[in-house]
């Protein structure tokens, strides 16, 4: 099989299997990466360092180089994710450093700007194929999520997931991961968010544990719901503003007042504070 021993394939079966999410984590510079390191051994959760493409373009090799080498050095299972690789120019950097041995442990192909599931299959397929060669599995999204954030482009015309599609899709484009639209957004939701979790239910019947479910578009959702997405079978949860926003906050503040390296130091762990939440919250905590 050509994902034995992949790191991110690893932690989300065993998380399906055992009913609780992995945090995957937007992580935007180094002393993110070590906070969302330092609460995962505290908490000895697995977790996934995830590097949006806007940060893969502005380090590249060596940024990434740093995420790999923290995650490998880490007392409990880390994984490096790309997510929401849209264009050729960011999917063909990630696969280009991977033939060059810095690698992904698995990468977003995000062509859910597609007019229709054909043309989504069409563009990303043959950036899963290179991935899959080089042993990456690939995450896909079925359907469109509305918003957008961190540089990715603005969608302002959300498609429903259809599960009945969803076995054909992820064969014709040969991907591992589903990253499924329920009435989830990027960014603020407006109204309160009103998830459908018959979506995830019939996905989860229909993939038995084979495909994990990705859950995208967190930004402000109650604990229950969270809970209630984990139950329906969703593995993989992305999150990004909630440790962001206050870890930029705080570094902001301390930098006026205090040396740089203590200023760090308090931000770093701001931002480990909501990773530590969230590896409680999803049921991770004392799986590594």
């Amino acid at each position: 099989m050509a994902f034995i021993g992949n790191r991110t394939l690893e932690m989300l079966y065993k998380a399906q299997r055992d009913g609780y999410g992995i945090l995957s984590q937007a992580c935007y510079d180094t002393n993110s990466v070590v906070a969302l390191i330092r609460a995962a051994e505290r908490c000895r959760s697995p977790a996934i360092v995830m590097i949006f493409p806007v940060t893969l373009m502005y380090g590249k090799g060596p940024f990434l180089q740093f995420c790999i080498t923290a995650a490998r050095e880490a007392s409990v299972p880390i994984a490096v994710h790309l997510d929401h690789a849209t264009d050729a120019e960011h999917l063909e950097l990630a696969l280009g450093l991977a033939e060059e041995g810095i690698k992904f442990d698995s990468i977003m192909v995000d062509a859910s700007h597609a007019d229709t599931d054909e043309e989504n299959i069409s563009i990303a397929r043959p950036y899963v194929v290179r991935a899959t060669k080089l042993r990456i599995p690939v995450e896909v999204e079925l359907g469109r999520l509305e918003g957008g954030e961190a540089g990715l482009r603005m969608i302002s015309d959300a498609k429903l997931t259809k599960p009945q599609k969803a076995k054909e899709f992820i064969e014709g484009t040969g991907a591992t991961i589903l990253a499924p639209s329920i009435g989830n957004l990027h960014g603020k939701y407006i109204n309160p968010p009103k998830f459908r979790q018959d979506i995830l239910q019939d996905l989860r019947n229909t993939f038995q544990g084979t495909v994990p479910i990705c859950l995208h578009g967190t930004d402000e959702l109650p604990d229950d719901l969270f809970r209630e997405c984990i139950r329906n079978g969703v593995s993989k949860i992305n999150v990004n503003s909630w440790a962001r926003d206050p870890y930029a906050k705080a570094l902001g503040e301390a930098l006026l007042t205090k040396p740089f390296p203590d200023a760090v130091d308090e931000a770093t762990e701001v931002f480990a504070a909501v990773c530590e939440r969230f590896y409680r919250l999803f049921g991770s905590a004392g799986k590594a």
